[in-house]
C-alpha cells in the first residue's frame, strides 16, 4: 500500500467494506484490496482537495463544485449552475 505524504499506517483503518482508509489531516489514501483500486486525496491551504487514482484518473474539487479527468482523456466538470462532460 502506498501513503500520502503525512500519512502513516497507524492512521489507517479497515472499514466494514474491507476497504483501507488513510488519513492525515490535509492528506488521506484508500485502497480496496478485493479491486485493487487505489486513490490519494491532498487539501491545499486554499481548500481545493486533489485527487488522485491509481487507474490515471485526477479530480480537483472544493465546495462541491470541481473537475475531474479520466485516463480516457475525457474532462467532466460541475459549477454551481451547470455541469458536462467533453471527450
Amino acid at each position: 500500500m502506498v501513503f500520502a505524504s503525512g500519512v502513516s499506517s497507524a492512521d489507517c483503518v479497515k472499514n466494514a467494506r474491507g476497504k483501507t482508509v488513510c488519513s492525515g489531516g490535509q492528506s488521506a489514501a484508500a485502497a480496496n484490496p478485493k479491486t485493487g483500486n487505489a486513490a490519494v486525496a491532498n487539501k491545499n491551504q486554499n481548500g481545493v482537495t486533489t485527487t488522485q487514482t491509481n487507474s490515471g484518473s485526477r479530480a480537483k474539487t472544493k465546495n462541491g463544485k470541481g473537475v475531474a479527468q479520466g485516463p480516457n482523456g475525457k474532462t467532466c466538470a460541475k459549477g454551481k449552475y451547470e455541469e458536462g462532460c467533453t471527450k
